[in-house]
């Protein structure tokens, strides 16, 4: 943007208006940039779902009109009220279909909603029925939500030191490698092993799991869960299959343990990322803050390699042994 607008005059007033608010003019196009994306998106989402939205209403209203001719004794204005009861237990998380014996408020379940509460995923597949319940809720997110973030905060920045920054630290006193190369680098690779361990991994498992997902079902729901999007249109142990899964407390524990670890690692590269000299570079153009390198290299020396070494102590012997030669000549 303030390219454009510099084009007015080389030395005229706009050139300076330029230099002098180019950090908020960056920022304006950045906000234009964001309201445009989110546009766009929405456009897309419309021309692809919409079509499947009203082809899914009008099969819902055949499957109605059918089921009414097939059933002339059935009041209508009764099925009407019978199906919006039964669509509001469902979006509470209570349907008629599944065995008895199957719970949302055990404590497992519970631990599992807790913790998608704590962390704003929020699948909404379960939900307070009580008003005691939306009360607690309230009151148990408003302490716990900050105390999360605080804690997320302090077990990120602790990985950090021994993921990110001591590996940088050491390859670059160790090889002399420039830190921003190698901070790419090694996002790059975390990038990798995280998304193989937290995603392509864990999909394939939700894939043996859940006999109704296919991999890029476990997959999605995988990004969704990770990044606390969180929309609860797929919900691991929602089918009830007991042949599947033996233990379903032992399984809904091990999806809550995986969510937390997942969503730390998430947050690692995400800080990773920012981290970088390149991102740095980039924020630094929508404020007014200098990037300022990292003055690692003159706090910490490079460690010469051990070719380098073995002709330093050579070039050192041979500087000995001359001064000695030097030192007996005068002797004598």
């Amino acid at each position: 943007l303030y390219q454009a607008l510099s084009r007015c005059g080389a030395n005229g007033w706009c050139a300076r208006f330029v230099e002098r608010h180019r950090a908020a003019l960056n920022f304006t196009a950045l906000v234009l940039g964001y309201v445009l994306y989110l546009i766009v998106g929405a456009g897309i989402f419309s021309a692809i779902e919409l079509p499947y939205e009203q082809e899914l209403r009008q099969e819902l209203k055949d499957a109605r009109s059918e089921f009414l001719n097939a059933s002339p004794c059935v009041d209508e204005a009764r099925l009407e009220k019978l199906l919006a009861r039964v669509l509001e237990a469902s979006n509470y998380g209570v349907t008629v279909h599944w065995n008895d014996s199957d719970q949302n408020w055990d404590f497992i379940s519970s631990l599992f909603f807790t913790s998608t509460v704590l962390t704003t995923t929020g699948y909404g597949h379960t939900v307070p029925l009580s008003d005691e319940g939306k009360a607690f809720c309230i009151f148990y997110s408003l302490f716990g939500i900050p105390v999360t973030l605080l804690f997320l905060s302090a077990v990120v920045q602790r990985i950090m030191v021994f993921v990110t920054r001591q590996p940088i630290t050491y390859f670059h006193r160790r090889w002399a490698m420039s830190k921003s190369v190698l901070a790419l680098i090694h996002a790059t690779c975390l990038g990798i092993l995280l998304t193989l361990l937290f995603l392509i991994i864990p999909s394939w498992i939700f894939v043996t799991m859940e006999k109704d997902w296919n991999f890029l079902e476990s997959v999605y729901f995988c990004f969704i869960s990770l990044t606390t999007i969180g929309l609860g249109d797929y919900v691991p142990g929602s089918t009830h299959n007991k042949q599947g899964r033996p233990h379903p407390h032992l399984y809904r524990l091990g999806i809550t343990v995986y969510l937390l670890v997942g969503l730390i690692c998430v947050l690692v590269m995400l800080e990773t990322c920012c981290e970088l000299p390149h991102m740095r570079r980039l924020r630094q153009r929508f404020y007014n803050e200098k990037y300022t390198a990292d003055p690692l290299p003159a706090i910490l020396p490079t460690i010469p390699s051990v070719s380098e070494q073995a002709a330093s102590m050579k070039k050192d012997s041979s500087l000995a042994y001359t001064a000695a030669n030097g030192l007996g000549g005068k002797l004598r």
